[in-house]
């Protein structure tokens, strides 16, 4: 049976815990956070053994695998301490603030033979693993242009700060929403050469960015644009797509199906035929031994938990894709806060545009 500790108990380390503990391999031996109303709570009514203090609950307590859910400047502290004691861990995205801190975590966990994993979820949505599968069966010959987008209804009015909306926390729009299509890019295609045309908007947002907007440069010629806007009130929640275009046709896919054109004369795999077709999630994702929130949380729980019982090291979204995903989001904000171009003095040398006279009843 393996010992795992839940650490930090908001909204995402309670799925987590509601997750890993009916787990046929696993027990949770420990919870930690700081609010003693919570862990009362949870004491009297479960009988989990609690802890306020993150260092005295690795000190005492026999654990064989942390869950990291805690605001993401914590992120680096908690996972190096678990890692020099030997634990597998599991942290929620972003990973880091600082890519060669995540890029040290990754080195570690690798050095010590541990299972590590991030949060990035979408990986375990069967529509976007679908994706990866045609990408991978170059059913759309050469790639030309991606498209990643997120949308969303989180901050519709100005409002005080949470850690979630402060920059130093890791939070805001690039940290909590774009990271995931950048995750889904990073999977599909590796990581950028650079970036550009880099846009952190705010709309209600007083300490950090309400969209995120911009353009990747991959090595081999293609781009991907990624448009992004959580202050956006006409999607009922989260919705991510991917939209791909190739020399053999186009992919659209968001978390309820995969839409695939495929030109006359295009490679096709089993499934697939010339023009439309249409793959529902329903149908690409496989069962799950229990339910909450959503199929792709519980099959990213239930991973975790086969990877550290198969003592596979390797997994689908260790810390190495995650430490990219970091740098990806450090590139972008880097470019933003360049600015665009001056183009005054190219522009004062550039003669006038030539007047043209517009009719309702051209001559």
């Amino acid at each position: 049976m393996i010992r795992v500790a839940v650490v930090g108990l908001g909204k995402m380390g309670i799925s987590h815990l509601g997750l890993v503990n009916p787990h046929p391999d696993a027990t949770v031996a420990a919870v930690c956070d700081p609010a003693a109303y919570v862990l009362d709570v949870l004491s009297k009514y479960t009988g989990l053994t609690t802890y306020t203090d993150y260092t005295k609950m690795l000190a005492e307590a026999e654990l064989d695998a942390v869950i990291i859910a805690t605001p993401s400047r914590f992120h680096y502290d908690m996972v190096k301490a678990a890692l020099d004691k030997g634990l597998h861990v599991f942290c929620e995205k972003p990973f880091t603030l600082d890519p060669g801190q995540a890029k040290e975590l990754s080195e570690l966990a690798a050095s010590k033979g541990l299972v590590n994993q991030v949060g990035y979820h979408y990986r375990f949505v069967g529509a976007f693993q679908e994706v990866k599968r045609l990408i991978d069966a170059g059913v759309l010959g050469d790639i030309s242009h991606v498209m990643a987008e997120a949308y969303g209804p989180v901050v519709l009015k100005p409002k005080g700060s949470t850690w979630r909306t402060q920059r130093s926390e890791g939070g805001g729009c690039l940290y909590d929403y774009a990271a995931h299509p950048l995750n889904l890019l990073n999977w599909y295609f590796g990581m950028p050469v650079g970036v550009g045309g880099s846009v952190l908007g705010k709309i209600f947002s007083r300490d950090t960015d309400d969209e995120v907007y911009g353009t990747l440069y991959f090595g081999d010629g293609k781009t991907a644009q990624i448009s992004v806007n959580w202050s956006d009130e006409s999607y009922r929640k989260m919705s991510t797509k991917i939209t791909i275009w190739g020399t053999n046709g186009r992919i659209y896919a968001d978390r309820q199906e995969v839409q695939v054109f495929l030109r006359k004369g295009a490679k096709t795999i089993p499934g697939y035929e010339e023009g439309w077709n249409v793959r529902y999630t329903t149908e690409l994702t496989e069962e799950v031994p229990f339910y909450i929130r959503g199929e792709e949380y519980s099959a990213q729980m239930d991973y975790f938990v086969e990877c550290i019982r198969d003592r596979k090291t390797d997994n689908v979204n260790g810390f190495e894709s995650a430490a990219q995903t970091d740098s990806v989001i450090s590139m972008i904000i880097a470019d933003a806060e360049r600015g665009p171009v001056d183009v005054g003095p190219i522009a004062q040398r550039l003669p006038p545009a030539p007047k043209k006279r517009f009719s309702l009843f051209p001559r």
